[in-house]
């Protein structure tokens, strides 16, 4: 039987195929941003053929597919979602625009405002109120919302996104809401506050409905599609997709929480990183994706992962809980440009996969990293993607002529000087998910992988003064291949505020036991396996207007002492986080959040690489690292366990290449990953 991993990225669409015996199978096609089902099931038959079989006897011994995907992602960063409507309580139409009082760059006059997914003209209140207890203060009045629903069908609306106040504490009126639209306009998709995130904090709340709402009719119809086309291939196994949080879950609840997908493909590569925290047996990691859009940051510590529910995406704030991993706009196909002042920029614009760097051929003329990348001879021009495709070098040097005019140096310098600014902006990036936070990174090893990661993972670890760099066999493809090491994930949140302390332990037994109980009865429609539950609670110092995330599955709610237990966890957790916490001073429980969690099958172990004589380079390339110089190139994956390479070198594998810089010692492992010790 077979296991599918697939992600789906801006440039191309991952594929990882593993066996029950634990052998990987991984490729790469480009993605097809007009359809991705295209690309997803061009993939599938690519893989198929690898295997030797046709794609319908492939699928027919497949036991599970899970799925990573930009859909939702590209729908928000595009501005190309659905036409939104929204429904909020009467004299509340403007929180979406309003946002939080506060804008992104507050000292910048000139910035423009962020326009609102929901145009004010979509907009309606609607005469109902309840309070924060969840009594009714006024009755939904249906005349009220019938006029606004028919103004919303006038305008032929797509979605429509439901909030009123306080239905985090009470969600009939929402509620009521819905089966009216189900009603009247029943082609349309619809999102209810109190389904998508039912906890206080207003502007969170409508924000993330809002999205939720705009890009779920486009997953809807991806979805659909996909899953027409697996069918008529034969295919009846789950298809699971990967959620922000790590977790997987079905197509159906997919798209219910769609605004849970937006870091779908992120949270797959980190999920891998935490696997491989397991298979390397070392505990503290920073995740380094570079791809061909963008570069995912991120960071485990002693094994686990941090989720967070402060995240903003395109300038949207969706509250919903994700991994906490920080995005920048640079990967292989970033564009570099000359600013005004004459200062070398790369990206954060991409040139995606179509047209591509330059270098693909398929008419791109702007610079990228891969075309720098390609000039500074870090990749073969005829062996990329396996030597399926080739490189035009001469494309490449033209766009970076017309770059190094611009800059009036060489070509050469300035394929250089992009290589280096994009290094730059991501030791930036690092900096933000560890020495901004407290944490120093050199205690860390750099973990690299992505298409890209390879060559740029030994510069990044210099600059950030890391001793440790460790890429994967499966580097390009592993957000895919992270996908099968997950488990299914099903969370709820419930607002109760007060004192931690104060609070009786049958009043957190009530709070956290109604949710384990309402979390399981919800996977437990999809899942028939073991069931088990972690529990976090929001918490923070009164005086504060943000809360942190507080792990407290060791706390028995049941013992007298639970109240100051919490309350010890949340001030270790904010010593960790702030290096101080207030003894004295009672934190204040916000909202309890309980996640189910169905275990599935881990994949396999690898088969161990066999150990035998060091493996001889198959060519010398010359590359440039601050001057010319030959450099042994090595083939990945026919490399025996305990071969130690000394750079400069080049290892290539079908679908990435590592360069290691002067004096860097890899080591492949058993499981033939490169374990690489960074020279001074």
């Amino acid at each position: 039987m077979y296991r599918i991993g697939v992600d789906i990225g801006g440039t191309f669409t991952d594929l990882v195929v593993v066996e029950d015996a634990g052998a990987v199978h991984f490729g790469k096609i480009a993605s097809t941003p007009e359809d991705q089902s295209i690309g997803v099931m061009a993939g599938l038959d690519m893989m198929a053929g690898r295997l030797l079989m046709p794609l319908v006897a492939m699928l027919g011994q497949t036991e599970r597919i899970v799925h990573g995907m930009t859909v939702a992602t590209n729908a928000l960063l595009e501005r190309k979602g659905a036409r939104l409507g929204l429904l909020t309580t009467e004299g509340h139409r403007d929180v979406l625009e309003m946002r939080e009082g506060l804008k992104p760059e507050r000292y910048n006059l000139r910035l423009p405002r962020h326009p609102a997914l929901a145009p004010r003209a979509l907009r309606f209140g609607v005469r109902e109120r309840m309070r924060d207890t969840g009594s009714v203060e006024t009755s939904l009045d249906m005349d009220s919302l019938d006029t606004a629903i028919e103004a919303l069908r006038g305008e032929k609306v797509e979605a429509i996104a439901v909030c009123y106040l306080h239905a985090y504490a009470n969600p009939a009126h929402e509620q009521q809401t819905r089966d009216r639209l189900a009603e009247l306009l029943p082609d349309v998709y619809v999102s209810l506050s109190s389904d998508v995130l039912p906890q206080i904090k207003e502007y969170e709340r409508v924000s993330t409905t809002a999205v939720n709402a705009y890009v779920g009719p486009a997953l809807e119809r991806y979805l659909a599609r996909l899953q027409n086309r697996l069918k008529e291939t034969g295919y009846s196994g789950p298809a699971l997709i990967t959620l922000s949080h790590g977790g997987v879950a079905p197509i159906s609840e997919a798209i219910r929480l769609a605004a849970g997908t937006v870091l779908s493909g992120p949270a797959g590569g980190l999920a891998g990183a935490r696997h491989a925290s397991g298979v390397l047996d070392v505990g503290d990691l920073i995740p380094f994706d570079m791809g061909g859009t963008s570069t995912d940051i991120s960071l485990i510590v002693d094994g686990e992962t941090t989720l967070s529910s402060d995240r903003v995406v395109a300038g949207e704030r969706i509250a919903l809980s994700s991994l906490d991993i920080v995005t920048l706009g640079a990967g292989g196909g970033s564009i570099a440009s000359v600013d005004t002042g004459g200062l070398l920029n790369v990206g954060p614009h991409s040139a995606g996969a179509s047209p591509g760097p330059a270098c693909y051929g398929n008419g791109g003329v702007e610079p990228t990293v891969t075309d720098a990348n390609v000039a500074l001879g870090f990749l073969n021009p005829d062996g990329f993607s396996g030597g399926g495709s080739a490189l035009d070098t001469k494309a490449a040097n033209t766009a970076l002529d017309v770059l190094a005019g611009k800059l009036g140096v060489e070509r050469i310098t300035a394929a250089e000087g992009v290589f280096r600014v994009v290094n730059t902006q991501m030791a930036e990036g690092v900096r933000l998910a560890t020495v901004r936070r407290g944490v120093d990174p050199r205690r860390f090893a750099l973990f690299g992988f992505g298409g890209a990661a390879g060559l740029h993972v030994t510069s990044l670890a210099r600059m950030l003064d890391i001793k440790r760099a460790i890429i994967p066999r499966m580097a390009s493809v592993l957000s895919a291949w992270g996908m099968l090491t997950t488990d299914l994930r099903y969370e709820m949140s419930r607002t109760k505020i007060g004192e931690i302390g104060e609070m009786r332990p049958e009043e957190l037994q009530m709070l956290f036991g109604g949710l384990e109980g309402d979390v399981k009865g919800a996977l437990s429609a999809w899942f028939e396996g073991d069931i088990r539950t972690s529990r976090t609670a929001d918490m923070r110092y009164g005086e504060q207007i943000f809360e942190i995330d507080v792990d407290l599955n060791h706390i028995d709610f049941a013992d007298e002492g639970a109240g100051q237990a919490a309350k010890q966890a949340f001030e270790a957790r904010h010593e960790e986080l702030y290096t101080y916490s207030l003894p004295d001073r009672e934190p204040v429980l916000v909202n309890a959040r309980v996640a189910a969690i169905g275990e599935l099958s881990a994949p396999p172990a690898e088969p161990l690489v066999a150990r035998g004589p060091d493996l001889k380079a198959r060519g010398v390339r010359k590359i440039y690292l601050g001057a010319w110089m030959d450099a042994p190139v090595f083939a990945f994956s026919e490399l025996p366990a305990g071969q130690l390479i000394t750079g400069p070198a080049l290892i290539e594998a079908d679908t990435t290449t590592v360069l290691l810089r002067a004096a860097d010692t890899a080591l492949v492992t058993d499981t033939g990953w490169l374990d690489i010790a960074i020279s001074d």
